[in-house]
C-alpha cells in the first residue's frame, strides 16, 4: 500500500517542500530510501525501525521503498526521520481511521485531522522521541507559501516556528502523540510567541561605551558609523582601547526590524547555532572570528555548504582583531559581500546565496611594534618593514573600508576621570533618529542605509552645496581618491548631516567626512 505524507528539507536559507512516499509491498524484508538521500537520511531507516517498534507499534516485515520527490535535489539532515515513519504507519492502517488513504469520509474529515494538510519534520531517537531539526523557520514559512493548514516541528522548535503567522503551528514530543493527533485521539501542543516581547529588549545590557575613558574622537566615529551602517578601521598602538570600542559597537546600532530579524534568525537557524527556546534573534550579531579563520571559515561553504561568518553577522557587525594578520587570501574574499551585500557559493550541482549585510569592523596597530607615530614611546621597526606590514591590507579593501580612524594611546588624566561619557543608550538614540530618516528617504526601495546607496542613488540624494564641492575636490586632488573613496566620502557626509538633522550637506559636514580617511593622507 502506498501513503504520502509532506516533508520540507533547507537548500542555503530557504526550504523547499519535499513528498515522502512510502510503498509497502510483499516480498523480502527491506527499508530502501530513494531521491538522493545522503548519510543522515540513510541512516533514518536504523532509527525509524526501532522508533516505531519502541512506541507500540508494528514494523512491517515486508519490503519498504521510500521516496523523497522531488529525486534530483539532494536531501540531507535527520527531518525525515517523523514523516517516513508516519508514511509507514499510514501505509499499513495504523496512523488513522482511513490509514492515511486520500478518500475519506465527511464524518471522517471532520473528526480527524487530515494527513496531507500538514508539513511535518522532526528526528526520531530510538525511543520515539522527537528532536529538534535545523531550519525551522524557513521551513515553516515554505508550508505558508504551499498553503498548508499547519506545520508539526519539535516542541523545541516551536518557539522558533511559532512567529511564522497564516499557519497553524504544533508541537510534536514523540511519534506516538503524532499519531494520536491523526487518529483524533489528541491534541498538539499549539505554539504560543509574543513578538512584542521578543523586541522589549533586544540590546545588549553586559556593556556600554560610557566604560570608555577618553577617545571622544573615536566614540564620535562609531555614532556615524552605525548611524549609516559605514565599514570602519581603527589603527593605533596597543592598550589604546581598539579591541574595547569595537565590541561596544553593537550597543549603538539601531533596532532591528522584523524583515531584518526574521532573515538573521534564518541563517543561525540554518548554521544550528539558534540557541535552544530561542524564537528570533532581534539582537543584533557581534562576530569576531580568530585570524587563523579560513576561507571558507569566513564566507562560508564546505563540501555540505553553510553559512560563514559574513553571513552570521549578517545585520550586526564582524570585528576582525589584528587585522593584518589575517591571511591576505582570507581578506580578499570579503570584497564581494562587502559591495553586494551577499555571498554566492557554487559548487557543480548547486548554487547557493547566502546574505552578508554586515558592518565591518576591524582594528590593527599602525607598524608591526605597534608604536609608529606614538609620542609616549618610539616606535623600533624600519620603514620597510611598516610598509611591508601595511601592504598586507590590499588597496581595493581599504577603499571598501568607509571610515579609517586613528586611536591614540588614553592619556592617564582620561583614564583616572571619574566622570563617565555618554552611554549607549543615548547614542543610541540619536542614531535611531537619523535611521529612520534614511528609512523615510530611501522608501519604495530596498535600501535601509546610507552605506548601500548605489552611485545613482548617490547622485540623487547626496547633492552638495558649491562650498562643499570646492571642499571637496580640494580633498580629491591632494589625497588622490579613487571614485569609489569619493563615493564613500559623500555616504559619509549624508550619514553626518543626518545625525545634525540636516536636509543638505554642508562644508562642516564634508570635512568631517573627510577627517575619517586617515589611510588616504600621506604618513610622515
Amino acid at each position: 500500500m502506498l501513503a504520502r505524507v509532506r516533508s520540507a528539507a533547507v537548500l542555503g536559507i530557504d526550504a523547499y517542500l519535499v513528498d515522502v512516499e512510502a510503498d509497502i509491498a510483499n516480498g523480502l524484508p527491506s527499508f530502501s530510501t530513494v531521491g538522493l538521500p545522503q548519510g543522515a537520511v540513510k541512516e533514518g531507516r536504523e532509527r525509524v525501525g526501532a522508533a516505531v517498534a519502541n512506541s507500540g507499534f508494528a514494523f512491517p516485515l515486508k519490503r519498504i521503498t521510500v521516496n523523497l520527490a522531488p529525486a534530483d535535489v539532494r536531501k540531507e539532515g535527520s527531518a525525515f526521520d517523523l514523516p517516513i515513519a508516519l508514511g509507514i504507519l499510514a501505509a499499513t492502517d495504523q496512523l488513522s481511521p482511513t490509514g492515511g488513504r486520500p478518500e475519506r469520509t465527511e464524518a471522517e474529515r471532520s473528526g480527524c485531522p487530515a494527513l496531507e494538510d500538514y508539513v511535518v519534520v522532526g528526528e526520531l531517537s530510538l525511543e520515539g522521541a522527537v528532536r529538534p531539526v535545523r531550519g525551522a523557520l524557513p521551513i515553516a514559512l515554505a508550508a505558508k507559501l504551499g498553503g498548508f493548514k499547519g506545520v508539526i516541528v519539535p516542541v523545541q522548535n516551536l518557539p522558533e516556528a511559532g512567529v511564522v503567522d497564516g499557519v497553524t503551528v504544533l508541537g510534536a514530543a514523540s511519534l506516538a502523540d503524532v499519531v494520536r493527533y491523526f487518529a483524533g485521539a489528541a491534541a498538539l501542543a499549539p505554539a504560543h510567541v509574543d513578538r512584542h516581547t521578543l523586541f522589549a529588549r533586544c540590546t545588549r545590557d553586559d556593556v556600554d561605551l560610557a566604560e570608555v575613558r577618553g577617545q571622544e574622537h573615536t566614540k564620535r566615529a562609531l555614532e556615524v558609523a552605525a548611524a549609516g551602517s559605514h565599514n570602519l578601521l581603527m589603527i593605533g598602538p596597543p592598550g589604546s582601547g581598539k579591541t574595547m570600542l569595537a565590541r561596544r559597537l553593537s550597543t549603538i546600532l539601531p533596532e532591528t526590524i522584523l524583515e531584518e530579524a526574521l532573515e538573521t534568525t534564518k541563517i543561525h537557524s540554518v548554521a544550528g547555532l539558534l540557541p535552544p527556546g530561542a524564537s528570533l534573534v532581534t539582537q543584533r550579531p557581534f562576530r569576531a572570528p580568530h585570524h587563523t579563520i579560513s576561507d571558507a571559515g569566513l564566507i562560508g561553504g564546505g563540501s555540505h555548504p553553510r553559512p560563514g561568518e559574513v553571513s552570521l553577522a549578517h545585520g550586526g557587525v564582524l570585528f576582525l582583531d589584528e587585522l593584518p594578520e589575517f591571511r591576505r587570501s582570507v581578506l580578499e574574499v570579503l570584497r564581494q559581500p562587502l559591495e553586494d551585500g551577499f555571498v554566492t557559493i557554487s559548487r557543480a550541482a548547486h548554487s547557493l546565496c547566502y546574505p552578508a549585510r554586515f558592518m565591518l569592523a576591524a582594528a590593527m596597530n599602525p607598524c608591526p611594534c605597534g608604536y609608529f607615530g606614538d609620542p609616549s614611546r618610539g616606535c623600533t621597526c624600519e620603514p620597510f618593514a611598516i610598509e611591508r606590514y601595511l601592504s598586507r591590507i590590499s588597496g581595493p579593501l581599504l577603499d571598501r573600508i568607509d571610515l579609517h580612524i586613528e586611536v591614540p594611546a588614553v592619556p592617564y588624566k582620561d583614564l583616572s576621570c571619574e566622570r563617565s561619557g555618554e552611554s549607549s543608550a543615548t547614542i543610541r538614540e540619536r542614531v535611531n533618529h537619523a535611521r529612520r530618516r534614511q528609512v523615510e528617504r530611501f522608501a519604495g526601495r530596498s535600501l535601509f542605509a546610507n552605506a548601500h546607496m548605489t552611485p545613482r542613488d548617490i547622485r540623487r540624494f547626496c547633492r552638495v552645496s558649491q562650498q562643499a564641492d570646492a571642499l571637496l575636490k580640494t580633498a580629491i586632488a591632494r589625497l588622490r581618491l579613487s571614485a569609489r573613496a569619493y563615493h564613500r566620502v559623500l555616504k559619509i557626509a549624508r550619514t553626518i548631516a543626518d545625525l545634525a538633522e540636516s536636509a543638505a550637506i554642508l562644508p562642516t559636514h564634508v570635512s568631517e567626512a573627510v577627517q575619517y580617511r586617515s589611510l588616504d593622507r600621506p604618513r610622515g
